[in-house]
C-alpha cells in the first residue's frame, strides 16, 4: 500500500532535537541537547505520595473522562495561583487545562489561522511551535532578536508588510533557544503594537519560574487590558515534563472555539495528571519548590559559562541567561553550526542542537548552536565543554 502524505505534513522534517536524542540514548553520549529540567529538581517524593493518595481516594475519577475545559477544581486552583503569583487572569479571561503548553499553539493556530495567513515569530524560535504553525500551512515571518528581546522596528515592519497577520508568537522569558529575556520596555512596546494593529499576542512562558538571577519582569498578559494576549503556561519545567499538563488563558470571546478545538484534538487532558497537579497546588508549595531549585540552575549555568569563558575561542559569543535552561553560542559567520553539531556527536559523543533547527526559514544556515545546562552533571559539563572547545579549535575557530 502506497500512502499519500497530506500537503500539510509531507514537507515537515523530524525535529532535530528528537533525532539527536537517538544519539543521546547511548550511555556514553553527553547530552547538552534536551530541554528537560534538572533531574535533581524533580519533586519525586511529593509526586509519588500524591499519586498514591489520588489512586487510593479518587481511582474512578482519575481513570475516567472529564470536561474538555479541564477538571473544574484544578481550573479554579490554577486561576487562583496565577492571579496571586503573576497578576494575570481577569474576569474577561477563561482558562483551559491542556496537554502541555505546546498544545496551546496547536489550538490557537487551528482557531485563528487559515492556510496562507501569517504568524510572526521571533527568529530563532522554539522548533516545536514553528513546526506546529507549519503544519497548518501558514506563512511564518521571522523577526530578529536583540539582547533585550525582539527588534521593534522590524516587528512593526513585519506587521504592516505581511499578509493577514493572525498573531505574534513570543517567548519573553529566557527564550528558547537563545535564553534572552525581553525587557519591560519592549514588552510594553510590543503590547502597544498589538493594540495599534489589532494583532493578538500568544505569550509562551514555560521558563518564567526558572529565574535564578535578578527580579521577575511582569508578563505581557499582566499588562493587557484589551483582550489582546493569549497566555500559555506549564507545570512541565517545575513538576515534570512527562506529566504533560499546562494551561491556556485566553479572552472569553475566543474561548468557545478553543474548547471545540480541544475536543477535536484529544477530548480532554488526562485526569490522572490533572489530579496530580491539583494535589501539588493544594498540598505542596509550587513557587517555594521553584525558588529552592534556583540554586541548582544557578550553579549549573554558572559552571558551564565559567568553563566556556576559560576554554572557548574569543570569537565565539554566547548569551548569559538569568534563568531558563539554555545558552546560545555563536561562531563567526564562516562556520556552520550544523557541521559543528554533527562532528561533535560523531567524534566526541557530545550532543548540542544546531542553530538552524530553530530558524523560521527552514534550511537557513546558522553559525550558532544551543546548549542545555540543566540535565548534565558537573563531570559531564566539564568533559562536554572541553570537547566543544577542542572541536572549535580543530575547525579553525580562533
Amino acid at each position: 500500500m502506497d500512502y499519500i502524505i497530506s500537503d500539510k505534513m509531507k514537507n515537515l522534517k523530524p525535529s532535530a532535537i528528537r533525532e539527536i536524542f537517538k544519539y543521546a540514548a547511548d550511555p556514553a553520549v553527553i547530552s547538552f541537547a534536551g530541554g528537560n529540567p534538572a533531574p535533581e529538581s524533580l519533586p519525586v517524593d511529593d509526586l509519588r505520595r500524591f499519586m498514591s493518595k489520588t489512586l487510593e481516594e479518587n481511582p474512578v475519577q482519575a481513570l475516567l473522562y472529564s470536561q474538555s475545559e479541564g477538571h473544574p477544581p484544578l481550573r479554579a486552583e490554577v486561576r487562583r495561583f496565577i492571579k496571586d503569583a503573576y497578576d494575570i487572569g481577569g474576569d474577561k479571561d477563561e482558562l483551559m487545562i491542556v496537554s502541555g503548553a505546546q498544545q496551546c499553539m496547536d489550538l490557537v493556530t487551528r482557531c485563528l489561522c487559515n492556510e496562507g495567513d501569517t504568524v510572526i515569530c521571533e527568529d530563532p524560535s522554539f522548533i516545536g511551535s514553528l513546526n506546529c504553525f507549519r503544519s497548518y500551512n501558514v506563512s511564518l515571518k521571522g523577526v530578529p532578536i536583540e539582547d533585550d528581546g525582539i527588534n521593534l522596528a522590524l516587528l512593526e515592519k513585519a506587521i504592516t508588510e505581511s499578509r493577514n497577520v493572525r498573531f505574534m508568537y513570543l517567548i519573553p522569558n529566557f527564550q528558547n533557544p537563545t535564553g534572552i529575556t525581553m525587557s519591560i520596555q519592549k514588552r510594553k512596546a510590543v503590547l502597544a503594537l498589538s493594540k495599534k494593529y489589532s494583532v493578538p499576542i500568544v505569550e509562551d512562558n514555560p521558563y518564567g519560574d526558572l529565574r535564578f538571577i535578578g527580579e521577575d519582569i511582569p508578563s505581557i498578559k499582566s499588562m493587557d487590558e484589551d483582550g489582546l494576549v493569549i497566555y500559555a503556561g506549564s507545570f512541565s519545567k517545575i513538576l515534570s515534563t512527562g506529566i504533560r499538563c499546562g494551561y491556556l488563558l485566553a479572552p472569553a470571546q475566543i474561548f468557545p472555539s478553543l474548547v471545540v478545538a480541544k475536543q477535536c484534538a484529544d477530548v480532554h487532558t488526562g485526569m490522572l495528571q490533572q489530579l496530580l497537579c491539583l494535589a501539588f497546588l493544594q498540598n505542596g508549595d509550587l513557587l517555594g519548590h521553584a525558588r529552592m531549585n534556583k540554586f541548582v540552575y544557578a550553579d549549573k549555568c554558572g559552571l558551564m559559562l565559567k568553563l566556556m569563558d576559560e576554554s572557548f575561542p574569543k570569537s565565539v559569543t554566547y548569551t548569559r541567561p538569568k534563568g531558563g535552561l539554555f545558552i546560545w553560542a555563536t561562531m563567526p559567520d564562516a562556520f556552520d553550526g550544523a557541521e559543528f553539531a554533527l562532528r561533535l556527536v560523531r567524534d566526541y559523543k557530545v550532543c548540542v542542537v544546531p542553530g538552524s533547527t530553530f530558524s523560521v526559514n527552514e534550511g537557513e544556515r546558522s553559525s550558532s548552536f544551543r546548549l542545555n545546562f540543566s540535565m548534565p552533571n558537573e563531570a559531564q559539563v566539564k568533559t562536554g565543554i572541553e570537547a566543544c572547545a577542542k572541536l572549535l579549535r580543530e575547525m579553525g575557530v580562533s
